[in-house]
């Protein structure tokens, strides 16, 4: 069988992607490996009718509704290669399995690297996040912690100061704030420790304390730390996507990449703002694009 179309993710932009294509009355597979980015968060926000959800039950709600459409094929697996021959991709999962589609969807998401401090995972996702979109709400007002290693850090700082303005800016060692940067943040009332970071400490996943190298401390209640975001997987440039300067894919409004056939839905084609409706919304565009130039070729 070959598949109009093969959507390699199942986040929210690979799922709604899916959906429309379903509903369009194509032949869809959709191939996910079940190891969603946000597995660590307790809840989702931002998503209308669904703010605060599970992300567990965010994916059982969406699949059933997805796979209510005969069409649309699951296969709970992890795509290994990726080929195009002509008119056709040749996909291949674990143990072989082979798949064949018109047209393709990457909706794979990204891949993102924190600073290398001890004990930062056992608060990720609890207490320590990298949204404030998505978590600052319930951080409002607390004495926080913001630290980055990248030159982002200044404006992440002020993105994070509309939540609370009991904020510790720090470098981890890095030089990512100009002095100017650095005045701005104390005219406001702002710490900035420039010292490595030691260890993140607390019981249950609430942080409570923050150690630096030098022996110093301080007490905060959670924060936002900044990653370096990457492609999840590789077939983008295998295929010869263009990328641009952060990394992202280069795409049209309704996610065409710069190779026919191929497209891109979610964080996979834009490094940010990482939210569900945003994903979902570029799934629902892909799969437009891919329905409308299939319909260009039927005709």
């Amino acid at each position: 069988m070959i598949y109009d179309c093969a959507v390699i993710g199942g986040g929210p932009a690979g799922l709604n992607a899916s959906l429309v294509l379903g509903r369009s009355r194509r032949t869809v597979a959709l191939i996910d490996n079940a190891k969603p980015r946000n597995a660590v968060t307790h809840q989702s926000h931002g998503f209308l009718t669904r703010d605060g959800i599970k992300p567990t039950e965010f994916r059982r709600i969406a699949y059933e509704e997805v796979l209510r459409y005969p069409t649309v094929h699951h296969w709970s697996t992890t795509v290994t290669d990726v080929i195009k021959e002509e008119t056709q991709f040749h996909i291949t999962t674990e143990f072989g399995i082979q798949l064949q589609a018109r047209k393709l969807i990457l909706a794979t998401g990204i891949g993102e690297m924190f600073p290398k401090i001890e004990g930062f995972y056992q608060f990720y996702g609890k207490s320590m996040f990298n949204c404030p979109y998505c978590d600052g709400w319930e951080l409002q007002d607390q004495p926080l912690i913001v630290v980055s290693e990248h030159p982002g850090l200044f404006h992440f700082t002020k993105v994070v100061y509309n939540w609370s303005k009991d904020l510790v800016v720090c470098t981890n060692g890095h030089s990512n704030l100009s002095k100017e940067q650095a005045g701005i943040l104390l005219a406001k009332g702002l710490s900035v420790i420039e010292q490595p970071i030691r260890a993140f400490t607390g019981t249950d996943g609430m942080l409570e304390e923050v150690q630096f190298t030098d022996g110093s401390r301080i007490t905060r209640a959670g924060g936002f730390a900044s990653p370096i975001w990457s492609q999840r997987a590789s077939f983008a440039e295998r295929l010869g996507c263009v990328l641009d300067e952060w990394g992202g894919l280069i795409t049209d409004d309704l996610g065409r990449t710069t190779v026919k056939d191929v497209y891109a839905a979610g964080d996979t084609s834009r490094f940010g703002p990482s939210q569900l409706i945003i994903a979902a919304g570029q799934g629902s565009q892909a799969a437009i694009a891919v329905n409308s130039d299939l319909v260009e070729e039927e005709f």
